[in-house]
This record gives C-alpha cells, sequence and structure tokens, in this order.
C-alpha cells in the first residue's frame, strides 16, 4: 500500500502534515512530533504587525529625539505571541536543526509588497524550506472593490515568488465571490500550494458591559465539510498543491479530503485534544480503511470525488440545492 503524496515539491510518506499552530512552538514539542509520524511540520506565523512594531521600537530607540515623544514607543503594543521577528527567524534555525521533515514557516499582512518580500528573504535565509502566505484581508472598507483586493493578493504572490528560491503556498479564506477563479489567480501568479481555508475567531456581544467577546475555539469534523467544497473545486484545475486545514480528525477526514482532490492535510485542532500520538492512530486507521476497501494508493483514489468529474459542475450543483430544500 503506498500513502506516498507530493506537496510543494516535497516527497512526503504521507499526507499528515501538522499545521500552523502552538504545537510547533517548541523544538522539543517538534521533534516529538516528528517521532509520531508528521510528514512535515507548519510554523505558527509572524505578523506584519511584529515586522511593523520591532521596526518602530529600535527607531524610537536609537534616534536622538527618542526622549521627546517617549511615548510614541508604546504605540505598538507587545504581541500575544511568544516569537517576535528576530525570535521568529531564529525559532526556524532551531527546529531545523531539531528535525529532518520540511518546516513551512509562515508569514501574515495585509501591507505593501515590500515589507512582504523582505521579511520573506529573510524566513528564507532563516533556513525555511518552504514559506506559508496568510492572505487575510477584512474587507471591511466600502470603497475598495473585491477586485482591487484580489488583485493586490495576487501581486504579492507574484513579487514574494520572484523573490524566493523555495516554494510558496497560499493560504486564502473561503469569503471570495468567485473562489475558484481568484484560485485560478493565483496559480497563475505562481503560487506552488494553495490551503484551504483560514479560521476565523467568532465574534459575540456582552449586552451589558458593551464589549466585543472575540474567541477560537477548535475545530471539529463538521468543519470539513467548507473545505472539502473548496478542493473539489480547484482539483484538476490549477497547478499547485492542494491542502486542507481546518476540520480534520480522524483517517476518515483524510480519506474525504484526498478523494475530493487533497495532497495532504494539516492537523492543529486534533493534536491539540488528543496529543502527538494521534498522528499514529490517523495513519494505522487509514491503512486500515484502505486494506479493507482495496485502495491500492492515495493517487489512485485522489480526486475521484472532484468537481472536475462532472460534466457541467453549476447545473449540478443547482440541481442539488434545488433537491435539498424542496
Amino acid at each position: 500500500m503506498n500513502l506516498a503524496t507530493k506537496y510543494l515539491g516535497f516527497s512526503l510518506p504521507h499526507p499528515l502534515v501538522v499545521g500552523a499552530g502552538p504545537l510547533t512552538d517548541n523544538p522539543d514539542n517538534v521533534k516529538v512530533l516528528e517521532d509520531n509520524g508528521a510528514a512535515a511540520i507548519g510554523l505558527r506565523s509572524l505578523y506584519e504587525e511584529d515586522v511593523a512594531g520591532e521596526q518602530m521600537a529600535t527607531f524610537f530607540n536609537t534616534e536622538s529625539h527618542n526622549d521627546s515623544f517617549a511615548e510614541a514607543t508604546s504605540y505598538f503594543a507587545e504581541p500575544d505571541r511568544p516569537l517576535g521577528p528576530d525570535e521568529y527567524l531564529e525559532h526556524i534555525q532551531r527546529v531545523k536543526a531539531a528535525v529532518g521533515i520540511p518546516v513551512v514557516a509562515s508569514l501574515n499582512g495585509t501591507g505593501g509588497i515590500g515589507g512582504w518580500t523582505s521579511t520573506a528573504c529573510m524566513i528564507e535565509q532563516a533556513g525555511a524550506d518552504a514559506l506559508e502566505l496568510n492572505l487575510y484581508h477584512a474587507a471591511s472598507d466600502p470603497s475598495m472593490s473585491a477586485a482591487e483586493v484580489e488583485g493586490q493578493m495576487v501581486q504579492i504572490v507574484r513579487e514574494v515568488k520572484k523573490a524566493l528560491r523555495i516554494p510558496v503556498a497560499v493560504k486564502l479564506s473561503p469569503m471570495f465571490t468567485a473562489f475558484a477563479h481568484f484560485a485560478h489567480q493565483l496559480d497563475e501568479a505562481g503560487a506552488d500550494g494553495l490551503v484551504l481555508f483560514n479560521r476565523f475567531h467568532t465574534v459575540d456581544i456582552d449586552v451589558i458591559e458593551l464589549e466585543v467577546l472575540r474567541k477560537l475555539a477548535l475545530s471539529h469534523s463538521a468543519d470539513l465539510q467548507r473545505r472539502l467544497r473548496g478542493v473539489a473545486c480547484l482539483s484538476g484545475r490549477v497547478k499547485a498543491s492542494l491542502a486542507v486545514t481546518g476540520g480534520v480528525h480522524t483517517a476518515l477526514d483524510v480519506i474525504k479530503a484526498n478523494m475530493c482532490g487533497a495532497h495532504v492535510t494539516q492537523m492543529v485542532s486534533a493534536l491539540l485534544r488528543h496529543g502527538a500520538p494521534h498522528l499514529r492512530v490517523v495513519l494505522a486507521d487509514l491503512k486500515a480503511w484502505m486494506e479493507e476497501n482495496k485502495w491500492e494508493s492515495l493517487d489512485q483514489m485522489r480526486g475521484n470525488m472532484s468537481i472536475q468529474r462532472v460534466p457541467d459542475p453549476a447545473a449540478f450543483e443547482r440541481a442539488n440545492f434545488i433537491q435539498i430544500f424542496r
């Protein structure tokens, strides 16, 4: 039985990848994840605001007039994350020294292209095997059109690809009007991989204290459904590798993602719940299921449930919509 897959040009023994999250903040933890079978490791994001905050702090601490405007040094709040920009680059080096599997760094930003490319180059120089660009945009400015937002993101990917030698994946949100078209633009811009989808914090209101309450709950397998549709829309239509993140907890989740066209599945919440040994459990269950159902390889089944297999996808989805709600 062959569980091998390819992602971002890397040949992996199986599709179980640890996604970006707190589990990879410590090199010792990363080694434990590798020992339990992780095929690759995703590091938590370095945020553009962290880079800008450090640059501003350096400026105000070194320029001769910083004493006159001392309050300005507190303009950027201390990040909640444990790693600042310099520490992040050092962390990449420590993780690379600890494991032999691919290490994928992550960069999350919203600003101009220059900040993306310069930081991406530093991440490459620190030794990351690949970079995941987390293209988050709140899209709350009514004066900015969807075409402008998407055009900016495509340009960022194009310029980062020009600046780097390592593979570049793009992590997307599901909130694009014409998602398949946008993904195709990113593919043409040179993205080596597309990661579906970002998970967002939930918002509630405290009506007594008049406060906005934000939290990010761990995912469940039910969260997988939107990812399956997104991957099924792109399978066979883009050159980029496809990754599913969010809702991958069991071997059946991995099977479903693969059947829709995913090359890898990223796990975070399941490992936070059950620990690193859960990778071994999912891998064993995956092998057992494939043996029971007479599948010889993941390549053999990949994409067999994608929308590409349907002659008229739009009509097919419309018919299903009508059937369900009737």
